[in-house]
């Protein structure tokens, strides 16, 4: 698989893909990888470029420097309160776009968090698959400060941490540690700082020794039943998914490796140097 480094205009985004996984990492650490409206519109362009490469098996959503990212540039906000509704309003469904593309990312996503993650990174967070982060990590919904709500992310991070703990941290406004995030389901694993990129690395590894197309099948398996009650469509679903994968050149090939006691095709992607 190649290997592709490439920074977006201005270099607000950063985008590095080696093995077969893409980096994409905030790079404004001077403001704490605070996002505007340049910055949202780079990750959707990368965003939706990624989907379609298929030299891209999973995506790591970053940051550079000390922190994840501050949420919201609050310059930014500031300035668009002299704006109209109606500019307002599009502004807002440009970063709704934003974390409906990345939850529904068609390869398996995972967010490398240190430091801070406030407001809308959290919402970044928790629109991705798996969460590693460092024992100095620390989350936020912070909008109830500065006179605003986490509207935009709400239905995310409510996904993640439970309609009773959003009640308390939206109003509350509270900061959550990194073992606080770990048991409210924020974080999958808390790690020292250097053993972040390594941890992450390691599970990207174990993602390229999966099936490809059964990974892609796998979340919109996962994105269909949570949006679908236990009922006729749920079944019928399922039971096509698995039928058809079942007769899929990769289905066939999986079985067949596993009945041969062999490594399928598609095994030891992640073993690259």
């Amino acid at each position: 698989m190649s290997n592709t480094n490439f920074d977006t205009d201005d270099s607000l985004v950063t985008l590095q893909i080696e093995h077969g996984v893409a980096t994409l990492a905030l790079n404004r650490p001077e403001k704490s990888n605070a996002f505007n409206a340049e910055v949202i519109e780079q990750l959707i362009r990368s965003l939706e470029e990624l989907k379609s490469n298929n030299t891209v098996r999973v995506l790591v959503i970053a940051g550079h420097g000390k922190h994840f990212s501050a949420g919201a540039d609050l310059h930014w906000m500031k300035s668009m309160g002299e704006a109209s509704y109606e500019e307002n309003l599009a502004d807002a469904n440009r970063l709704a776009f934003l974390m409906d593309t990345l939850y529904k990312f068609p390869k398996p996503t995972i967010a490398r968090v240190q430091g801070g993650a406030f407001g809308g990174a959290l919402g970044l967070i928790c629109c991705c698959d798996i969460a590693i982060g460092t024992q100095s990590s620390k989350f936020c919904l912070s909008e109830v400060k500065l006179g605003l709500v986490p509207s935009v992310i709400s239905p995310y991070v409510n996904r993640v941490i439970g309609a009773r703990n959003m009640r308390r941290y939206t109003l509350t406004a509270e900061l959550i540690n990194a073992e606080a995030a770990k048991q409210l389901g924020i974080l999958h694993e808390v790690v020292s700082d250097d053993q972040l990129q390594e941890t992450t690395s390691n599970l990207c590894k174990q993602i390229l020794n999966n099936a490809p197309n059964a990974l892609t099948s796998a979340k919109q398996l996962l994105n269909m039943i949570q949006n679908h009650p236990i009922g006729e469509q749920t079944l019928v679903y399922t039971s096509e998914l698995i039928a058809e994968l079942r007769v899929s050149e990769e289905g066939q090939e999986g079985l067949k490796a596993f009945l041969e006691k062999r490594s399928p095709q598609w095994a030891h992607a992640g073993d690259q140097p």
